[in-house]
């Protein structure tokens, strides 16, 4: 019996961009920053030739290749997320912008962004109404919990009033979720995180549906300045070729994670998790339907998210964790092939102070499971001992 092609294939990852020249080099050269005159004759999509690295340049258009391929749209990279998110509020000059919560960067960016308008931008809730010239920016799973928002329920709204549906789905990579199956008009990526996969790279993605939108998005990307470094576009193409055996398994990890964190929720002992320690866990595999029936299992198709937080029941235990642990690095960012886990405070202050935020990577699942135990009675025992020595005799 014929099987069934996976929804992101390790061919396309490694081959979308076989058509482009390569001479007789297995993986491409890192390329320079200039290379000849005139751009008269230039398709910025599959040029034949490179004159300018701001323009194109060979890695660059190699990565965008794989990246349209594997997300089903014309896709085009950027020097950083941020960068990105710029460039999305440039192309689509909003009125209003819908957006609650989610990375705080996003909120820094579109306050510059209202610098460069004479009256400024009003700024709504995503369940707000919607009226002429609004976008809706939803992010989806949201940073820094890691639960889904219905796409499509969001679309439809912005949809209504002639708006457009700007979807950030850094958190759910292909195959975890395509947005453009549901009415997203724009798809953003950090493609430091998932995409680069190995915290060594900065790298924003924007997705399309159509060739003309490409176009534009490149002209305003060429004299906006923003886009990636030669270094940067060869280290992500390297990323993407793996991305297929990466993503799943993080995924994976971090469902199993949950599902045994979420037992020790509301300060049970579980496992070798002491009690009084976890208070809460969010992540979308424990959102269940919502009060209108929907699903996130219908949106994430290839699985959950690799990136969850838990709100502990003290401030201080919170504070030690990421500093107690031997595999999950202590670091903000998040994609990686390793474990990572942050206050979130730390790096952002409007989080609450208990929360602690956890981006899986692909390590054996039960060497985390066994880091995080230890983990946890070692700021147990640190605040045990501590009340002792303040205890009047």
């Amino acid at each position: 019996m014929a099987q069934t092609k996976p929804a992101l294939s390790g061919t396309d990852l490694i081959h979308a961009d076989d058509h482009l020249p390569n001479g007789l080099e297995v993986a491409p050269s890192i390329s320079v920053t200039t290379k000849g005159f005139g751009l008269d004759d230039i398709n910025p999509q599959n040029p034949t030739r490179h004159v300018y690295s701001r323009y194109t340049q060979p890695s660059n258009t190699r990565a965008e290749h794989v990246l349209s391929k594997i997300n089903k749209g014309h896709a085009l990279t950027y020097a950083s997320g941020l960068a990105a998110s710029y460039a999305a509020m440039v192309y689509t000059k909003p009125t209003r912008i819908a957006i609650t919560g989610g990375y705080h960067g996003v909120h820094m960016s579109l306050n510059i962004y209202k610098l460069s308008r004479e009256n400024g931008i009003e700024v709504i809730d995503i369940d707000d109404e919607y009226k002429k010239g609004d976008v809706c920016w939803l992010e989806t799973p949201l940073n820094p919990t890691g639960e889904a928002r219905n796409m499509q329920h969001y679309a439809d709204k912005i949809h209504a009033v002639g708006g457009k549906l700007i979807v950030d789905s850094t958190f759910a990579p292909p195959p975890l979720q395509y947005p453009f199956k549901w009415g997203t008009d724009i798809v953003l990526h950090s493609g430091t995180k998932y995409f680069g996969g190995h915290s060594d790279l900065l790298c924003g993605v924007l997705v399309v549906r159509t060739e003309d939108e490409w176009k534009a998005l490149w002209t305003q990307r060429t004299y906006l300045g923003s886009t990636m470094g030669s270094l940067e576009a060869w280290l992500l193409l390297r990323s993407l070729r793996t991305l297929h055996l990466r993503v799943p398994r993080q995924s994976e990890n971090a469902t199993e994670l949950v599902q045994w964190l979420n037992q020790a929720a509301g300060g049970k002992a579980h496992d070798g998790i002491p009690a009084d320690v976890v208070d809460h866990v969010w992540h979308s595999s424990l959102q269940g339907k919502d009060a209108n029936g929907w699903d996130p299992q219908e949106q994430l198709e290839g699985g959950w998210n690799a990136t969850f937080a838990i709100l502990m029941k003290q401030k201080e235990h919170a504070t030690l964790l990421p500093h107690r642990t031997r595999y999950f690095i202590p670091a903000t960012s998040l994609g990686g092939v390793e474990s990572l886990i942050e206050q979130r405070i730390a790096s952002d202050s409007n989080a609450p102070p208990c929360l602690v935020r956890f981006s899986v990577g692909v390590e054996d699942v039960e060497d985390l499971k066994d880091d995080l135990r230890q983990a946890f009675q070692a700021v147990t025992d640190r605040s045990e001992n501590e009340s002792v020595a303040v205890t009047p005799t």
